[in-house]
Formats: C-alpha cells, structure tokens, sequence
C-alpha cells in the first residue's frame, strides 16, 4: 500500500526490478522536490570566497594532533605536516613537510567572474563529499608546491583545502586524508560558510520504494523470506540482554546532530573520541574517581587507557598476537605531591567578573616500564581539561611524546567540568558536595 500523505508517487515513475530467481516487481519511486530551491534562486549576499575572506585576512591557522604527526593548517597561506623530537639538553629536531602552499593564485579570486559576482556557481556545480553518510556542499581551495615528493619523482606535494559550513565550528580540522601519493584533502568545518544557502547543511531525505508483484510473481522474493527467517532465527538468544547494558563506544554521527565528529572542537588536539556508557553523571563521577571506570581513547597503533589514580597504559590490540600493553605510568599520592610542589598543578582561567575558575588540572604519574631509549622507567603528565560537548559523555584523549619515554596525555570531557573546582592545591580531585 501507498502513503496517502507526504512524498508524492506517479504510476508513470517507476522501474522494473528483477531478481536472480527472475522474479519480477514493479517499483515506485518518490518525486523527489528541494524546498530550499526559491532561497537558493534569490540568494544575492557574499560568495563563498567572500565570506571566507576574514579567515584569510586573519592569518589565523587550525591544528590536528594525530598519534605521530601533528597538521597546521594556515588558512590560504599553508598546509604543513610535522613532528617535533625534543632531546634534554640538544635543540628540538623537527621532521616536516609542506602539504601545499598558496602561492598560485589569490584564495580570494573567483575565477571569471567580476567582483561581488553572486552566480559564481550553479547548484549542480558545487561539489559535495560524503561525510558521515551525508553528501555535504564543499566550497575547495587548491593549495599547490609544497615540498618535494620523493615517490613521484620529485613533484611538489599538493592539497585541496574543503570548507564545510558548520554553525557551531570554530574552523577546526576535521580530517587529513592522503588521497593519492603525496595528493591530500583536509576538511575544514567553518560557521563563515553558513550564510551562503547553497553550503548549508541538508539531511538527506530516506523516502520508502514501494513494490508490486507482478503477475506470476510471489508476493515477496523468495531470497528474501528466507533473510528474514534466518533474522528472526539470530534474533532469539540475544532478547534478553537490555539495551543500556551494551557497551556504547559508537560516535555520534556528524549527521544527526550536525556537529564535528571527534571534533574536540578541535581546539585542536583530539585524536579519538568515544562515549562513555549512560551512567548517571554522579554515579560517573564517583565510578571515575575511585578508578573503577577507566576511560578510553586514541586512533591509529596506539590506543590509551587511562584509570584515575591508578595507572595509565598504552596497547595495540591485534587479532594474531593479541594484546600487547605498555605501561606508561603508574599512581602514587607521594609522588604525584613532591611533583606538584615544583609543577603547576592547577590552571586557572579569569572569568569577566574578577573570578576565578580552575581549567585543568594536571596529575603525575611515574614508574612506568623501563624505556628502551633512556634505560629510565616511563612517566608522563595527565592533563584533566573541561571540554563542553552536545554529547555529555564524550570523551576526548590523545598523547604527545616531548621528550623520549616522557608523555603528556591529554583527556577532555564534559564529565571532567562537573569536578575541576573540587581540585585541592595538589589539584587533586572529589566528589561534588
């Protein structure tokens, strides 16, 4: 049966399907009509280039901290990719490269078109990128002669900048991809972008296909009568276990909620973001204090685990030689108390009226595994920051190596902001009264 409201259907737009038993179905496709057409058509504000202008005149430039490398991306200026080895005692060795630069043309221009021109592009010339599972509206900048490419004989390193409209952005980085050898694309998430109709954000619609048998046709398709017994089939033993007992450590999708996936709005430092199961906050709270509930993080070999007042590990999990875990350091109160007589232990932010409110707090933990490089045990400072998120338990952690065996791990979470100002002068942390 059809819909008698909503998406209209035309017994003229149609198309046959068959299946490999040769079964055949007569199926109606939905008439598709963009509402956002007439606002599209009058729109007569700033192009794309334009509004983009205040991030170029700026020179203002956003940062993605990955396991190893760390991406600068210098708004219409440079793209560059590095990774800094600090020795005690020697000067800092920076390994790096330039993934383009903005020497061509001026990002401003649009091509052939004269000033204040609002037409630049029609609508079927603006081109999209799936993100999420959403094709989004890109407006790209081509960044060229960045530094030689020694797998392609020597020509120069390229990249294609996308801006993607997002209200909330605060032009973060979203993602660096090597689309081919020494070709990239890096996808900015911008608010500037929004006022232009045509690179606003746009669920895609999910309409329903409706299918008839035709004569000499069973009513369903065997294959999939048989699919769906073997569903019901699975389905069975698993009945009983309650939905909130399922670990939940799947990402929030950039297209339902339409903001930046692991974006730690990307101040720009995530690497990793996973959501913590429904727990109430103060269950949580106290869970994570006491060190029962462990959080997780971190993308590419390496992934963290980071337990309060207990211990911080790193691991690669592989499916031939299982679990291989180091630990990168240990809690103890004592120690933790003699370092922060000579380390800031809290930072604290100002707020407009004369307040202060603690805005991280950092906690030491040493005697981790004997360092190859060193011959001394691991250590490394945990960095505990508020990070506001639509998601309230979302947590963010990514780890930087400044010197050899010597880490910082960062770990940002809207949990984190409900107990910074319980931090003591050791900025050691408790339960909200």
């Amino acid at each position: 049966s059809q819909p008698t409201t909503g998406v209209l259907y035309k017994e003229d737009n149609y198309i046959i399907m068959t299946t490999v038993d040769k079964e055949k179905y007569k199926c109606l496709l939905p008439l598709i009509a963009s509402g956002n057409e007439e606002e599209e058509k009058d729109y007569k504000g700033p192009t794309p280039g334009e509004l983009l202008e205040p991030l170029f005149k700026q020179s203002s430039c956003s940062y993605r901290i990955e396991s190893y490398w760390t991406y600068e991306v210098c708004h219409g200026k440079h793209i560059r990719q590095y990774h800094e080895e600090k020795e005690t005692g020697q000067k800092i060795n920076i390994q790096e490269y330039y993934l383009g630069n903005m020497i061509m043309k001026n990002p401003l221009s649009e091509p052939g078109l004269s000033c204040g021109s609002n037409l630049f592009l029609s609508l079927t010339q603006i081109p999209t990128k799936n993100i999420e599972g959403q094709m989004t509206p890109y407006y790209p900048v081509e960044l060229g002669n960045g530094t030689p490419c020694s797998l392609r004989q020597n020509l120069p390193r390229s990249s294609t900048v996308m801006y993607i409209c997002h209200p909330e952005a605060k032009h973060e980085i979203l993602s660096v991809a090597e689309v081919t050898t020494c070709e990239y694309e890096v996808v900015i998430l911008t608010p500037l972008l929004c006022n232009h109709p045509k690179y606003r954000f746009r669920a895609s619609p999910v309409n329903d296909i409706f299918c008839q048998s035709l004569p000499g046709s069973p009513l369903k398709p065997h294959n999939l009568e048989q699919l769906e017994k073997q569903q019901e089939m699975l389905k069975m033993p698993f009945r009983r276990v309650k939905e909130e007992e399922m670990p939940s450590m799947k990402e929030e999708k950039f297209s339902s909620i339409h903001k930046p996936v692991a974006v730690g709005s990307h101040q720009l430092l995530t690497v990793g973001t996973t959501h913590i199961s429904k727990l109430t906050d103060e269950q949580l709270i106290k869970e994570f204090l006491s060190g029962s509930y462990c959080f997780h993080g971190g993308v590419g070999w390496w992934k963290y685990e980071f337990c309060y007042g207990k211990y911080v590990h790193q691991y690669h999990e592989d499916k031939e030689s299982g679990k291989t875990s180091v630990v990168v350091g240990t809690w103890s109160k004592e120690e933790h108390i003699e370092w922060s007589r000579k380390n800031a232990a809290r930072t604290f932010y100002l707020r407009e009226d004369g307040t202060q409110t603690v805005r991280m707090v950092s906690h030491f933990y040493g005697n981790g595994d004997v360092c190859d490089l060193t011959d001394k045990p691991r250590q490394v400072t945990v960095k505990l920051k508020c990070k506001e998120s639509d998601s309230p338990h979302a947590v963010t952690i990514y780890m930087l190596e400044p010197h050899s065996c010597q880490y910082i791990l960062g770990v940002e979470s809207p949990v984190i902001c409900k107990i910074l100002d319980t931090a003591d002068e050791y900025g050691l942390l408790s339960v909200p009264s």
